[in-house]
């Protein structure tokens, strides 16, 4: 039986979750307002159809991230253990406009940098290194060669021992990226489990993190792997055969995320041929609903009208170590993405920036989410959309003048949204309407 470490009787009842959730989820976005940006994808774009005072160009019809604030990119790692920063959310994502990518991760940038206390002029210069960062991705002249030197650490594999070695590159990493990649290499299954689950027994404790099941959801759980094509997402990772037996040992509902919170998320613990009692081959299963991406796709293009498949698509495109662990599904009648959890897995967290690295933070950043974005065109495409980056640049400030002016109108109204929803929310917690 799962470890309790509070009482089941104290925990939600599957069909209370809903409020409990709504109102997390706004506390969670009332802490700062970096967080408000992160939580509220649906609200960028509203505010970004407002503004009729410039328009964004229309850059090629690719997959985007659709979210692509700093919170979702972090290292991944691939079946083989390889490690690579790469976007690490593809919940939002569709075929539209790389500008909108762009733009999000601009504002997510100025507003750690607004909760930094950083003078407006580092705002101006972190922009610039952003335009800077995500042009150098279409550049071939740039840095002949280079490829993805930039955002890897580490060629070799990584194994689960954490014994790989670090490849180090001189190309100005920030602080924050340079140590989640020393860490991430590092990373066993008991890093994992002690960061995800709290525990390193082969089951997952029932608490503030994670919430009692109803029996039909369990039930469902167990029938999902069953299926020969999810048993594989786990036994394929380890180098078992398809004749590995696969066992669900337990399952929770996972309170996890912001944006996230209201959908259906699960953890759930697999054990591949017996040997749980081993460690190594125990499996962290991630199941995560799809709902509609809330960003706008270009018209007229194809993509899978199922919500998981579509995000399991982007992610192939987008970050194909991510794309090659996942898998869609249906369960309780929803669309979702299962994908394992591995311990290199982890998120980059930038809450605080100095000057000296705010701007490494802005061009490093901004060339990974441009190689996602490049690798999806061909040389004309790129080229093309290069020189669109590059038209109209003012004397005084070395960056597309239509990205400057949507982080000024997205940091105005993203203040104003911010500050009614703390309004909001403090009245709530007060019980005043």
């Amino acid at each position: 039986m799962p470890k309790k470490n509070t009482a089941r009787s104290k925990l939600p009842k599957p069909d209370a979750r809903q409020s409990l959730l709504i109102s997390r989820r706004n506390a969670r976005m009332a802490r700062s307002a970096h967080a408000y940006v992160r939580g509220n994808t649906s609200k960028f774009y509203e505010w970004l159809d407002q503004m009729d005072s410039h328009a964004l160009p229309e850059g090629p019809a690719i997959w985007i991230c659709g979210d692509c604030h700093t919170g979702n990119l972090g290292p991944v790692a691939d079946a083989q253990g390889r490690v690579e920063i790469q976007i690490r959310d593809l919940d939002q994502t569709v075929i539209g406009n790389p500008a909108h990518d762009l733009v999000r991760l601009g504002l997510s940038l100025a507003t750690a940098a607004r909760g930094s206390d950083l003078p407006g002029v580092m705002t101006v210069r972190m922009m610039e290194a952003l335009a800077e960062g995500y042009e150098r991705a279409f550049d071939a002249s740039a840095d002949p060669g280079a490829k993805n030197s930039d955002i890897r650490d580490a060629d070799a594999k990584a194994p689960s021992n954490g014994s790989a070695d670090l490849v180090e590159t001189p190309n100005g990493k920030p602080e924050a990226v340079r140590v989640v990649m020393k860490e991430a290499v590092r990373r066993s299954w008991r890093h994992l489990a002690e960061e995800r689950i709290e525990d390193i027994e082969p089951s997952i404790p029932l608490g503030a993190r994670f919430w009692p099941l109803a029996k039909s959801e369990r039930r469902e759980i167990d029938t999902l792997f069953e299926k020969q094509s999810l048993a594989r997402l786990a036994t394929v990772l380890r180098g078992r055969g398809d004749a590995a037996q696969v066992e669900v040992l337990d399952a929770a509902y996972w309170v996890k995320g912001c944006s996230s919170l209201g959908r259906l998320r699960y953890a759930v613990l697999l054990d591949i041929d017996g040997a749980a009692v081993e460690g190594d081959d125990l499996c962290l299963i991630d199941i995560k609903e799809a709902a509609q991406a809330a960003a706008p796709r270009y018209a007229g293009v194809r993509m899978p009208r199922d919500n998981a498949e579509r995000v399991v698509e982007g992610a192939r495109h987008l970050s194909p170590l991510l794309g090659e662990r996942m898998r869609a599904a249906r369960l309780s009648d929803r669309a979702v993405v299962i994908r394992e959890l591995l311990p290199q897995d982890m998120k980059l967290t930038i809450e605080q920036l100095t000057r000296d690295e705010a701007m490494k933070a802005a061009r490093f950043l901004a060339r990974v989410v441009g190689q996602a974005h490049a690798r999806q065109m061909d040389a004309g495409q790129r080229r093309a959309w290069l020189t669109e980056l590059r038209r109209n640049r003012s004397k005084t400030l070395d960056a597309p003048g239509w990205l400057w002016k949507s982080i000024l109108e997205l940091v105005s109204s993203h203040s104003v949204g911010y500050l009614e929803h703390c309004r909001r929310y403090a009245m709530e917690r007060d019980g005043k309407r």
